[in-house]
């Protein structure tokens, strides 16, 4: 009886700590619909008339303002908007959230505290042995705006308070976040970071940062996080600059893609590293062996030496037949000369372009002076200096002496300039400019590098572009000053004869002015404009399997962010590019000498323990001496491996896969040459726009499979991977693994051979 008593009361207790935590949630939420409102009515509030004409424009400039922003961190945070409280000794309590939200009616006081916010730290930070003031730590979980459950920490066990939530798993939120089926995009792990994540989350952003860990570590979600927190940290300078993340491919960036904006956070660019010349999209292929030989550092200097070559001279003479003055003739030494002038002027090509042009077009001129205005007697040349000028001008509009600066110094464009090296690459050994020749055909991953080199080497010659800016200047002039005198023209003429205290637009502004309003006004966000200017500043750059990268890939990035302030996340044991420098201090070392940190994650959150085994097992056949990250997990569920005949191969993997329905999501990672006959029998697995990641089952290649999760992975063929692969391959499942081969097992993996598959068959 005496127990019963007890466990009645503890009930009671547990339901009215949740009764108290729901009541706050509700009031949190009714404080959220108000600044929902308002963030509506600022962002759409009316604006000093400045005539009808620019009235629209200057509206979406204020929607892409701090309050648009503030707006959608409002609407991102209506999913989990609390999720955390945390009980101090001394009496105060804080709640955690997604956002920062104070009551009104004590200025500044907090009702819920951002995550990122420094007093939020304890919540990540604090053990039982480093308590940092707290007695309790709490985790809410929430679904919509109901409190579903709570999880309290004792971190004072001398405490005697208890609110009957007490759980002696302190990893039990953990565990059960990750155990959730997958969704096919990754979610914020804001209720659940831990602390060694926290620490790179809030290190500095000057300088580069590589964050290194094994497959599961959750590196791309700490890299994700960071950049939300620096978003939060520097707001101003970030939120002007951008933030520029790179992903290796589009099914990755489709994955992530939904991180940021659940944490409110809207001013980033994602990119694949195909995506990084404005203008181009990567969809052709190299072969590996080509892209390797693209992405050596070498090839900055061979593009150079190849333009030098296209800057060329006459063999000794060239005439140029002038429609009016007849030939005109060109000699080498003429053209050697002006081309050394505009090499010594230290500009790009297309910028040097007129300094050559003009010397040539300056010789041209004084040789007409010479045969025109020479005097018969011997004296002085008989042209004056109107004269002279008026040749000049006549050489220098010469549709024929263009030709000739044309063809001895062209004007060249990135893309023309490589499509002509790549049909005849020069300063390469045979066997690699045979490797990377081809005429036509879409650019590669590999060329954009290539692009982007080029486009250093050429430079824009932007003389047209700003004449017709200049002109289209004139024109708004023009128009603005017709908007004022129809603003001064519309006022009452009753009362023309007495003297008026209101102001008329042309009192207060001019026309000149008002086109520079009308030429400021850009309703891009900074992101947006970033991503079609190639000269574009990034206040942070985050690069995910950046051990990928080449040496000409890593030229590119380095001119986006001249401050080198940069997060590089990957694991040079899953190097698979053969153009992948794989070594820090080999890709950095150019560009920032040894100014940069390396930090490792060791716990692997996603892969459990039987799966980690086998794929360390199969690394450690090739190096004994590897060490893989520690899994936080065991599941009971032992990864298999089915021997096949190769007929039946596509057939058996369909039963596979679909006998995994319902039971969350299955990724087939299979030799791309293999992807035709599977899709027969998984027709909803694949299409031509790439990967569903939400489909039940998606049909992926290991290198396609970089930087994502699943509930199940079927891997077939697995003796037809390099090792880094099939490493990769291997430790993607968060539940389940099975191997469907037809030939002998790869080293490593001949043990799974006998263990059951998904269908409940022997192996």
């Amino acid at each position: 009886m005496h127990r019963s008593q007890n466990n009645s009361a503890g009930a009671e207790l547990s339901n009215s700590e949740i009764e108290r935590e729901q009541q706050f949630v509700a009031a949190l939420h009714e404080r959220l619909d108000a600044l929902r409102v308002r963030a509506q009515e600022s962002a759409h509030g009316a604006l000093a008339q400045v005539g009808n004409a620019y009235q629209a424009k200057l509206e979406r400039e204020v929607a892409v303002s701090e309050r648009s922003r503030r707006l959608a961190a409002i609407n991102a945070a209506e999913n989990g908007l609390c999720f955390g409280r945390l009980d101090f000794g001394d009496g105060r309590t804080h709640h955690i959230g997604r956002m920062g939200i104070q009551y009104e009616e004590l200025a500044g006081a907090p009702m819920l505290i951002d995550w990122r916010a420094e007093a939020a730290r304890p919540f990540y930070l604090a053990t039982g042995h480093s308590p940092m003031g707290l007695r309790r730590r709490r985790h809410l979980t929430t679904e919509g705006r109901t409190v579903t459950a709570l999880h309290d920490e004792l971190m004072d066990l001398n405490d005697p308070t208890r609110t009957g939530h007490e759980s002696r798993d302190a990893d039990a939120v953990l565990l059960a976040a990750l155990d959730a089926a997958r969704t096919g995009r990754m979610h914020d792990i804001v209720r659940t970071i831990q602390a060694e994540q926290d620490r790179i989350i809030r290190a500095s952003p000057r300088g580069v940062m590589v964050v290194e860990g094994g497959p599961g570590t959750g590196k791309t979600a700490v890299a994700l996080h960071r950049a939300a927190f620096l978003l939060y940290e520097h707001r101003e300078l970030l939120a002007r600059r951008a933030v520029l993340i790179v992903g290796p491919n589009p099914a990755f960036l489709d994955y992530i893609g939904e991180v940021l904006p659940s944490l409110g956070e809207t001013g980033v660019l994602l990119a694949t590293p195909g995506e990084l010349f404005p203008g181009v999209r990567a969809t052709g292929a190299d072969s590996p062996a080509a892209a390797e030989v693209k992405g050596r550092p070498e090839m900055a200097d061979v593009l150079a030496k190849a333009l030098r070559g296209r800057q060329t001279v006459p063999e000794r003479v060239r005439e140029i037949d002038h429609e009016e003055y007849g030939t005109l003739l060109l000699h080498r030494e003429t053209a050697e000369d002006a081309r050394h002038h505009a090499r010594e002027s230290r500009l790009p090509h297309n910028l040097a372009r007129p300094v050559f042009a003009f010397r040539i077009i300056d010789e041209l001129t004084a040789q007409l002076v010479e045969r025109i205005g020479a005097d018969p007697l011997g004296g002085d040349n008989l042209l004056g200096p109107d004269d002279i000028a008026q040749l000049g001008r006549d050489v220098a509009t010469s549709p024929e002496v263009h030709e000739a600066v044309e063809q001895l110094w062209p004007r060249l464009t990135p893309q023309r300039f490589l499509a002509d090296y790549l049909a005849e690459p020069v300063h390469l050994d045979e066997e690699s400019a045979g490797l990377i020749r081809r005429e036509g055909g879409a650019w590669t991953e590999a060329d954009v590098p290539l692009l982007d080199e080029a486009a250093e080497l050429l430079g824009e010659d932007d003389s047209a572009a700003r004449a017709r800016a200049e002109a289209g200047r004139q024109e708004e002039i023009a128009y603005a000053q017709g908007v004022l005198e129809v603003s001064a023209g519309s006022q009452s003429y009753e009362f023309e004869d007495m003297e008026s205290e209101a102001l008329a637009a042309h009192d207060i502004i001019d026309a000149e002015r008002m086109a520079e309003r009308q030429e400021e006004t850009d309703d891009r966000s900074a992101a947006e404009r970033a991503a079609g200017d190639r000269t574009w500043a990034f206040g942070h750059i985050i690069v995910d399997e950046a051990q990928e990268l080449s040496a000409m890939a890593w030229r590119l990035l380095m001119r986006r962010v001249p401050t080198r302030s940069m997060t590089l996340v990957g694991d040079p044991a899953q190097t698979a590019a053969p153009a992948g420098v794989g070594s820090w201090a080999r890709a950095l070392r150019p560009h920032v000498g040894d100014r940069w940190e390396r930090v490792r994650l060791r716990v692997n959150y996603r892969t459990p323990a039987e799966i980690m085994e086998v794929a360390a097992d199969v690394v450690r056949a090739h190096d004994p001496d590897f060490t893989p990250p520690e899994s936080v997990r065991w599941t009971g569920v032992r990864p298999w491996a089915r021997s096949v005949g190769a007929r039946e191969l596509a057939g058996a993997v369909a039963q596979e896969a679909h006998g995994r329905s319902g039971r969350g999501r299955t990724a087939v990672i299979a030799p791309q040459e293999l992807h035709a006959a599977l899709l027969v029998e998984l027709p909803d697995a694949g299409s031509a726009a790439g990967p569903d990641l939400t489909r039940e089952v998606v049909l992926l290649t290991p290198r396609g499979a970089k930087g994502l999760e699943f509930d199940s992975v079927l891997v077939v063929e697995p003796a037809a991977y390099a090792l880094s692969d099939l490493y990769v391959a291997l430790t993607r499942a968060t539940q389940h693994l099975g191997v469907l081969h037809t030939g002998r097992l790869p080293r490593g993996l001949d043990g799974l051979a006998g263990a059951e598959s998904a269908g409940g068959r022997p192996g």
